[in-house]
């Protein structure tokens, strides 16, 4: 499997160094409170409730394991180009009846519709073919959901381009409006969007409490929430699958 494509060696690294990634091995309080609003996010969307879902990130599980326990899906398999954090997922899954591989997400080993949802979670900015996994995640599945940093948002912009960490893992976050188009342009049609977080994850707690404070206005207020959230949920379902 080659899986020089995305970079996946950083990850890979990260994992093997860190027993995990960085964002979801610590005690910092902003990423405590970033993570749990992004799965908060994910699930409010009602997606995985009585469906076989497809995780084609799960990195080191941490987020695979709390759709699982949340979701009430029917099946759940997680899947990640990065062997390491697949190992990893697997050494921390306990008694959860999840199946995990390590896999090419633009070349995914199942045939097509073999699941009722794929989920694309914080993957596309790290890859150099965005557009291809959205088409492969829609081979296998009529609805997708993808969550991303919010490439609305004028600061994260500055932060990739300035951050040592942003720069050595290829970030390059992308506006929700390109999502949607590329969503289109993959056989499918948007049909939920939603923009969600204020917190900056690694910040320091005293900021962190006071973006959490402001969260539910951020997120309530149009044009304000498209340009300051931290990331987006989007849903797709595919055209010949819209009646789903």
């Amino acid at each position: 499997m080659d899986l020089k494509y995305s970079g996946i060696e950083v990850f890979d690294k990260d994992a093997a160094a860190n027993n995990g990634y960085l964002y979801t091995q610590t005690e910092r309080l902003s990423c405590k409170m970033a993570t749990q609003r992004t799965t908060d996010a994910i699930l409010r969307t009602g997606e995985f409730e009585n469906r076989s879902v497809l995780d084609v990130a799960c990195g080191d599980g941490f987020y695979s394991f709390r759709f699982f326990d949340r979701g009430s899906m029917t099946r759940f398999v997680a899947a990640d180009g990065a062997a390491n954090a697949v190992s990893l997922a697997a050494g921390r899954r306990g008694e959860r009846s999840i199946s995990l591989l390590v896999s090419d997400a633009h070349e995914l080993p199942f045939p097509d519709n073999s699941f009722d949802v794929v989920l694309v979670q914080s993957v596309l900015h790290h890859d150099e073919r965005p557009l291809h996994m959205i088409r492969e995640a829609f081979r296998v599945a009529p609805r997708i959901l993808i969550h991303e940093p919010n490439g609305n948002n004028v600061g994260l912009k500055v932060i990739e381009k300035v951050s040592p960490y942003h720069k050595q893992h290829g970030e390059k976050s992308y506006s929700s409006m390109r999502m949607r188009r590329w969503i289109r342009q993959a056989g499918g049609e948007p049909v939920y969007q939603k923009f969600a977080g204020f917190v900056p994850m690694f910040c320091s707690d005293k900021v962190a409490r006071f973006t959490k404070f402001w969260e539910p206005v951020v997120e309530s207020v149009p044009l304000l929430n498209a340009m300051a959230c931290a990331v987006y949920v989007t849903v797709g379902v595919r055209r010949s699958a819209s009646h789903l």
